[in-house]
């Protein structure tokens, strides 16, 4: 798990190094041990805007973006990849919607029982995965989906236990 201090030595040297016209406000920094997601929000669509334009402006808005930026990014990524150990990847945030350019695909290996596996297989049946690495892909994504307040809250917990920890004495002297 990541210490507050490092994720605001991360937060700090993406909000300085960033160019200040790229996004409209300070970057979301979301970390975790493999990667750093940076996260930036664009300028939202007029409201005036139909219902019908606003996915295809916003889509064209965010690969503008990504086309305008590439070098840039690539160089930021490049430094702090050396700097912090980890790998970056970049998204935007433009009319409530988000739009990842890169991510890194992480595998996790895993021990299931045969219910749980069945469960697996019946998504890859009814094709709404290819296969069990999709199908729990898939359950973590709903999982996620419908827990995010619960999730947050056991976030928030972890960060004051390692906080609580850190106070503590040092137990390595």
């Amino acid at each position: 798990m990541a210490t507050d201090n490092e994720t605001a030595q991360i937060h700090g040297w993406f909000t300085g190094r960033l160019p200040e016209e790229w996004f409209t406000g300070v970057p979301e920094i979301v970390r975790d041990r493999e990667e750093i997601a940076v996260l930036g929000a664009l300028p939202d669509p007029p409201g005036d805007v139909p219902e019908a334009e606003r996915a295809a402006l916003i889509e064209g808005l965010a690969r503008r973006f990504r086309e305008e930026t590439r070098e840039r990014r690539i160089e930021i990524a490049r430094e702090a990849e050396r700097k912090f150990r980890q790998k970056v990847s970049w998204g935007v945030v433009c009319g409530g919607e988000t739009v990842m350019f890169t991510t890194l695909s992480v595998p996790v290996m895993t021990r299931l029982r045969q219910t749980e596996r069945q469960v697996l297989d019946t998504l890859v049946a009814a094709g709404v995965a290819r296969s069990r690495s999709d199908a729990l892909a898939w359950c973590v994504r709903l999982v996620g989906k419908h827990t995010d307040t619960w999730l947050a809250d056991l976030r928030d917990a972890l960060q004051h236990v390692d906080r609580v920890r850190s106070a503590g004495p040092d137990v390595n002297s």
